[in-house]
């Protein structure tokens, strides 16, 4: 059995703090690195109050996920909003019949069904990219050049009466 040390006395330091100030008059200031100083910082809080929760991890995934979600949603809006400006003449083919229902100074050209009373012209070559009518010169059998630019691309037919 072991005694115990005399009261006031710690048996756990490593050596001895000074009691006073030192000669000369001025306070004593620890210094880290000495025996019976921390090492490392107090922690921020006082002594006795809680330790605040850490922050939530993972936020950061839920807000890049977002971020990423509404910039998938702006381009197929974008999409959806490119396919539905196109007009008939980008979009139909060699073969299709069409039907004008604007005027010759106006046209307004829509797709239809070649066997239907409303088929007015047949198209019979087709142009992207170019808004070269004399293009329907060179091609056998065309009656009518119909161009149009801007929108999403240029575009010329050359047709032929239905």
């Amino acid at each position: 059995m072991t005694t115990p040390p005399p009261q006031g006395q710690n048996p756990y330091a490593q050596g001895q703090q000074p009691s006073g100030p030192p000669q000369g008059g001025a306070p004593y200031a620890p210094v880290a690195g000495q025996p019976g100083v921390p090492q490392q910082p107090y922690p921020p809080h006082a002594p006795g109050t809680p330790i605040p929760p850490a922050a939530p991890s993972g936020g950061g995934n839920k807000k890049v996920l977002r971020i990423v979600a509404l910039i998938v949603v702006a381009i197929a809006l974008y999409g959806v909003k490119w396919y539905l400006g196109q007009s008939d003449a980008e979009t139909t083919n060699v073969g299709s019949c069409m039907h004008n229902d604007g005027s010759t100074s106006a046209p307004d050209l829509k797709t239809v069904d070649c066997s239907s009373g409303d088929s007015q012209y047949k198209v019979i070559e087709k142009f992207d990219g170019t808004s070269d009518v004399d293009k329907c010169n060179a091609v056998k059998g065309t009656e009518v050049s119909y161009y149009q630019t801007g929108g999403s691309h240029d575009v010329v037919l050359c047709l032929k009466q239905s």
